[in-house]
């Protein structure tokens, strides 16, 4: 009786003219498509999942199921979500999404604490390394003496532009680069143990850090994590291409070279394109920018910046319930292995409470219809099924990219004027 918001919601099917619904709101029928759980027509997410496990695909659809299908109206009802929007419901559910995803990330990471141990061991091996004039390596290698130079510069101008951009003292950002390169040796060891970048939970260990040091300033949180991920992430895209290279017989210094031009002229293309597509701010985390990373990242913030009591009592019963399933859902895959493909995946289904309905039921779709060529046309799915979903997936980003930019020209013309 005192937490009436327990109490699992009675949802009525029935067909309207706007559609399915599943209950009522405001007196009204509360149809799928007020909650985003529709089809759409975009191709692109029905091929990113064609390519992603099918344990992944369905942990979405079942968090969208559960965030969208049955705690979104009751909530609505209780008046807990002012509106049946995407983003006045992502506003709560981010609470449960979040935490679920962190928790994880960070479990897997403490649990793979060899692989960290390992990578400091690896500094040690890198700054005890002599050159060699008569090995051969050394002159298609990178040289030590690039490192220090690059490291040096760019962490200058990372602490500078931190300080005049976001207001991050010196001292903070001197720290945040010098944690990067520990995080980021980290980031290189496990991509090439395991494939996979933990840039999320690295860039967590950050906002956690300066969660501390800086408590309620938010600019200085994100940025000084943003530092991280950035590093992190390109540490592990340089790798992938320098083994991919390797295996080509290709010559990694000239490698290095292209990936840094490639850096510059990326960040001169990258930043003004965002800002004719996007001028306002505002609209990320809307049903056009949904922008999940970017809503994981606010609500860490947000949540150090204030602290738990700032939420409101759902908000926090959401915070405990993710986070524990954040953690369970792990220790279950190692506890029963063969039961792993049953187990729904704590990154998937707390994603499904950070994204659109629609975008994870694309998925799902896309994830059947793999699953099924992989039984029923096992050859043709093995040559065709990633070309393909690649293909589908650049054809229309780089269509989507140029009708939005098609779009934008009033916001460029704004933009010269100025």
């Amino acid at each position: 009786e005192k937490m009436p918001w327990l109490k699992l919601p009675r949802i009525e099917t029935v067909w309207g003219t706007g559609g399915i619904a599943i209950g009522t709101w405001k007196d009204a029928p509360l149809y799928l498509n007020q909650v985003t759980m529709s089809l759409e027509g975009s191709l692109l997410f029905v091929a990113s999942g064609a390519i992603m496990s099918f344990r992944q695909a369905w942990s979405l659809m079942l968090g969208a199921v559960v965030n969208y299908c049955i705690l979104a109206p009751h909530f609505l009802n209780e008046g807990v979500i002012e509106a049946a929007s995407f983003r006045k419901i992502s506003s709560w559910s981010l609470w449960t999404g979040v935490p679920m995803m962190v928790t994880s990330g960070l479990l897997l990471f403490c649990l793979n604490w060899k692989s960290v141990v390992r990578a400091f061991g690896t500094i040690a091996q890198f700054l005890g390394k002599k050159a060699d004039a008569n090995d051969p390596m050394d002159k298609v290698e990178v040289p030590g003496s690039w490192f220090v130079a690059g490291y040096v510069g760019c962490g200058t101008g990372c602490v500078l532009l931190g300080h005049h951009l976001f207001g991050i003292q010196y001292w903070m950002g001197i720290i945040a680069v010098l944690a990067t390169f520990l995080l980021v040796v980290v980031s290189t060891r496990a991509t090439g143990e395991t494939d996979i970048t933990p840039v999320g939970p690295l860039s967590k260990i950050t906002q956690l850090t300066f969660g501390a040091i800086a408590p309620g300033n938010v600019p200085t949180n994100l940025m000084t994590a943003n530092i991280t991920a950035g590093a992190t992430s390109h540490a592990g895209d340089l790798l992938t291409d320098l083994k991919s290279g390797y295996l080509l017989g290709a010559n990694p210094r000239r490698q290095f070279l292209a990936q840094f031009f490639g850096v510059m002229a990326g960040s001169l293309i990258v930043v003004p394109v965002y800002f004719i597509l996007i001028p306002d701010a505002s609209a990320l985390g809307g049903e056009k920018w949904p922008a999940p990373a970017a809503l994981v990242w606010r609500g860490v913030a947000e949540l150090l910046a204030k602290g738990v009591e700032a939420l409101p009592i759902t908000a926090r019963w959401g915070l405990l319930v993710g986070s524990i399933l954040g953690i369970i859902l792990p220790l279950l895959e190692m506890r029963f292995p063969k039961a792993k493909p049953y187990i729904p995946s704590a990154t998937g289904l707390g994603l499904a409470f950070t994204i659109n309905g629609f975008n994870s039921i694309s998925m799902f779709i896309g994830a059947c219809l793999a699953l099924f060529l992989s039984k029923y046309a096992k050859e043709w799915h093995e040559r065709y099924t990633v070309p393909v979903s690649s293909g589908l997936i650049a054809g229309e980003s780089l269509m989507g990219v140029g009708i939005a930019l098609t779009t934008a020209l009033p916001n460029l013309a704004a933009m010269l004027k100025k």
